[in-house]
């Protein structure tokens, strides 16, 4: 058999097909690159995307800032002085992007303005965290990336 141009060309498309096939089934029946989503109720999350904008705009208007800390107990949240020994109502959700299973949310009771996230349950890693509480019908929101 004669290796000529119109061979080279063939032989390259079929191992180029070759490889995307290999990497496609790679993709998706290996569980090292399974992700999941954020929230299995996309689009209602996105329909309140206009009020957690807002929710923001207020925790940047305030002077004093949500502070996140890691220390020897686990993961330590200072809500500002302004809110102290007052009624607040909100949630702290913590979010592995690597594992849905280890999400979990808690809801905010404070007595000091601070809460603490105990070590137990959080693994080394990446979280994303999102603090949302309520303060006389004002809303805000502190979103962080932070690696335990």
């Amino acid at each position: 058999m004669k290796f000529n141009w119109g061979t080279g060309i063939v032989v390259t498309i079929i191992a180029f097909i070759a490889f995307i096939m290999y990497f496609v089934i790679t993709m998706s029946t290996d569980k090292k690159y399974s992700y999941d989503l954020v929230t299995e109720k996309y689009y209602q999350a996105e329909l309140n995307y206009q009020q957690e904008i807002n929710a923001e705009k207020n925790l940047n208007q305030l002077t004093e800032k949500v502070t996140v800390q890691k220390n020897s107990e686990g993961l330590l949240i200072k809500i500002p002085n302004k809110f102290n020994n007052e009624k607040v109502e909100g949630k702290v959700f913590l979010y592995r992007p690597s594992n849905k299973q280890l999400d979990f949310e808690l809801p905010i009771s404070i007595s000091n303005t601070y809460l603490l996230v105990p070590e137990n349950r959080l693994l080394d890693g990446r979280w994303n965290i999102k603090i949302f509480w309520k303060h006389k019908n004002t809303d805000y929101l502190f979103k962080k990336e932070l690696i335990y």
